[in-house]
């Protein structure tokens, strides 16, 4: 045991420093004063060291195989050297694991929608046995493998080369205007054996709307392509298909992604920016994520000029004005007078973003009590980049938002709202793109800016339905995620019915005071048609994730080193060796007195 030994060198060590050779040699009280010092100092090393306060015994080894379908993915030759494999170590007890950690079935195909070790690990070290892992390295949580107890190995088994190009998400925006042009980011990911040219094609409910060509890929390169799409069709919600094509394609099961938009016939709010900016640009982004809600935005590019945000087409200024009007959110960014006196520019909830005459560097500190301070209230103020504050402060019945100049306490208001006769937001500030541009917790605070805002104006009800999914990228093997429409809906029942069959099933969410999302359990892949109260929408659930090409993301060997239950019991653990070692220290000076020893 290196640590005791290195313990009772310590103890000898400082034995002798302190009483030296003739006192040791002496006998009598001083040399038993010296073995006190020598045994306290010798347990207080060990401590330090973690010393075992035991030996060991022999603990039999587990085994571990990998049952998730990526076992498969391509051919059975992994599968078949991973059951093989297990058979020949000749474990006490074998697991399979995925979804979940059970008794092993070598025999059957494997059936697991993820690849889950964390659950595996927590087994092991609560019984004590070190863990041979067998698994083609594609683990959806790699980090918890190093929790092994000490002992484990892995044994990786990699798929072979094998050409592939799969779609492995798709963003845009979550609802649009029926007739209006959007950008929408493909991503596709190439296989083991790279992926050759192919083609990416959308379609809008069955309806082909767009395709764009792919380049070859190398071995698990990823690559985004930018589409611009004209959405048309029925209000209501809709699927939005993209297909990847591509040569010699080894896996057709991961070539094709579903996700649900809402289309409808009327912009639920509109954004008018007079002067577009970073700030327009990345405020807009947030508005269309945070409500959910069909919008549109319009930039005035020169006076009178105006551009339809997204595909730039002109717009006639009275259409705008009309637009404004009738929006029930509207959002002036830039010139708020562009149309008149901005109060009488529209109807509904207002948001009037000043840009102009702003000045200085006004660094965010606080978010008073208001209706925006329980989105606000946990943000990290200090770490966020300077603004522009209007020359002229807003005046409004609460304050969401202030801030003070450098170093000096001056403070002013950055952000006002007023709650009767409607709901009126202004937000007299500028350069708050750079909070998003710079990522990380600066971004978060944007989004929550920027998102309470919005959701505020929208009277927390962008969406009359009880309940929607929450995320529009679902896989198998996910928890479903669901937003709720309103805080009186603290109970949603929802329909699910999913498309190509007759049966019908019903869930019940339950939402916390406090909670806008609650997760259920997750669902077998296809399309869903959701109906809840206020509605109906759309949930589509994607093939799983292990049918995409992934990289091995473990290695072979040895791993692991956290000390299981089972393992040889270390000194720390026993808490009667820390009152000893005072003990004998106490003992030590009082021989020490005796003696006439300082």
């Amino acid at each position: 045991m290196p640590s005791w030994l290195l313990a009772v060198a310590a103890g000898l060590i400082v034995a002798l420093i302190q009483y030296g050779w003739r006192d040791l040699r002496a006998g009598g009280l001083r040399a038993l004063a010296a073995a006190l010092r020598v045994i306290a100092v010798t347990l207080i090393a060990a401590l330090l060291l973690d010393a075992p306060a035991a030996r060991a015994g022999a603990i039999p080894v587990w085994a571990a195989l990998d049952a998730s379908i990526s076992m498969t993915r391509g051919d059975t030759t992994v599968w078949r050297a991973a059951r093989d494999t297990v058979r020949a170590i000749r474990a006490e007890s074998v697991f399979v694991f995925g979804d979940s950690v059970r008794r092993g079935d070598t025999l059957s195909a494997p059936h697991d929608v993820s690849s889950f070790i964390g659950p595996l690990a927590q087994r092991a070290l609560g019984s004590g046995h070190p863990l041979t892992v067998v698994t083609d390295g594609e683990l959806d949580d790699p980090e918890a493998a190093q929790s092994l107890p000490a002992g484990s190995r892995l044994i990786v088994l990699p798929h072979g080369s094998r050409r592939d190009l799969a779609v492995v998400s798709m963003e845009g925006p979550r609802a649009v205007v029926s007739g209006d042009t959007v950008s929408v980011r493909v991503n596709v990911v190439a296989g083991s054996g790279g992926a050759g040219g192919g083609t990416i094609s959308l379609a809008l409910d069955g309806r082909p709307i767009g395709e764009a060509k792919v380049d070859s890929l190398p071995a698990f390169a990823e690559r985004a392509v930018d589409l611009k799409l004209k959405l048309d069709g029925p209000a209501g919600p809709a699927v939005l298909r993209a297909v990847v094509s591509s040569p010699r394609d080894a896996e057709p099961r991961n070539d094709t992604l579903y996700t649900p938009i809402d289309l409808s016939r009327a912009a639920a709010a509109v954004f008018v920016s007079t002067s577009p900016d970073f700030d327009a640009r990345y405020s807009l982004s947030v508005l269309r994520g945070a409500l959910g809600i069909p919008t549109r935005g319009y930039y005035r590019v020169a006076p009178g000029a105006w551009r339809l945000e997204g595909p730039l087409t002109p717009v006639a200024e009275s259409d705008v004005k009309q637009a404004l009007h009738d929006a029930p959110v509207a959002i002036i960014h830039g010139d708020t007078s562009v149309f008149g006196p901005p109060r009488a520019a529209t109807l509904g909830p207002l948001a009037l973003v000043v840009t102009s005459n702003t000045e200085g560097e006004w660094y965010p500190s606080a978010a008073p009590a208001s209706p925006l301070a329980p989105e606000l209230s946990g943000l990290a103020w200090d770490s966020l980049p300077p603004v522009g504050a209007a020359s002229t402060p807003p005046k409004g019945t609460w304050i969401g938002l202030e801030a003070h100049r450098g170093r000096s306490q001056e403070t002013r208001a950055l952000i006002v709202g007023t709650d009767e006769p409607r709901r009126v937001v202004i937000v007299a500030a500028s350069d708050l793109w750079r909070w998003a541009f710079r990522g990380g917790v600066a971004a978060d605070a944007f989004s929550a800016v920027w998102g309470s805002i919005f959701d505020w104006l929208a009277a927390q009800r962008a969406d009359r339905r009880a309940a929607v999914p929450d995320e529009r990228l679902v896989r198998a093997g996910d928890p479903v995620r669901w937003r709720r429409g309103s805080p009186s809906d603290s109970v949603v029942a929802v329909t699910l019915r999913r498309r190509g069959t007759t049966r019908a099933d019903s869930l019940t969410l339950r939402f916390g005071p406090d909670a806008s999302v609650v997760e259920s359990a997750p669902l077998p892949a296809g399309l869903y048609d959701v109906t809840t109260r206020g509605g109906a929408a759309l949930l589509a659930v994607n093939v799983s994730r292990e049918w995409l090409p992934r990289a091995p993301r473990v290695r072979r060997g040895a791993i692991g080193g956290a000390r299981a239950t089972g393992s040889a019991p270390r000194l720390r653990d026993m808490g009667w060796v820390y009152a000893l070692a005072i003990l004998l220290l106490c003992a030590e000076w009082l021989v020490r007195r005796r003696t006439g020893m300082r």
